[in-house]
């Protein structure tokens, strides 16, 4: 079994990964941890050195976790993409084929203004504050299941 887990180093994805590794772990998956770094856009010097920076920190981050997976017995493979998380995700998906999705929904305030002009714009706000933005454009084009975790509060 192969698990794909879209991970961003935040509190939300840490816990979702410890969980995903509880449920899972009696079967022995080949976890693939893909993470995503959003490409720089602003061309200054002193802007993409920060950048670098802050990939580099990132990447390091998304390897430790890959090395504490290890540790623990699971074959773990990683991914660093540059780009929109969504598309990156989606082609990983498309071209890796992993039996299962795993990403931890994010912690967004829902916004003050529900009330929408469509059904449409009702429908997207409500999978906006229920599953955010990349588990929702997941959630409808993964060619695999996706399983969405929410994250509590509290411990």
């Amino acid at each position: 079994m192969n698990i794909m887990f879209a991970y961003d180093d935040s509190r939300n994805a840490r816990l979702a990964l410890k969980r995903t590794l509880d449920m899972f772990g009696k079967l022995q998956p080949m976890i693939i941890l893909i993470a995503v770094v959003e490409q720089n856009l602003d061309t200054s010097s002193s802007s993409e050195s920060n950048y670098l920076q802050a990939r580099e920190k990132f990447t390091a981050a998304v390897r430790e976790t890959a090395e504490s997976v290890s540790e623990q017995g699971f074959d773990v493979e990683v991914i660093v993409g540059e780009g929109d998380a969504r598309k990156v995700i989606l082609k990983a998906v498309q071209n890796l084929t992993p039996d299962l999705l795993v990403i931890a929904r994010r912690s967004h305030e829902p916004d003050g203004n529900v009330i929408g002009q469509s059904i449409d714009a009702l429908v997207e706000e409500f999978n906006f504050m229920t599953f955010g933005s990349v588990s929702s454009f997941l959630a409808r084009r993964a060619t695999c299941p996706v399983l969405i975790q929410a994250c509590p509060a509290v411990l």
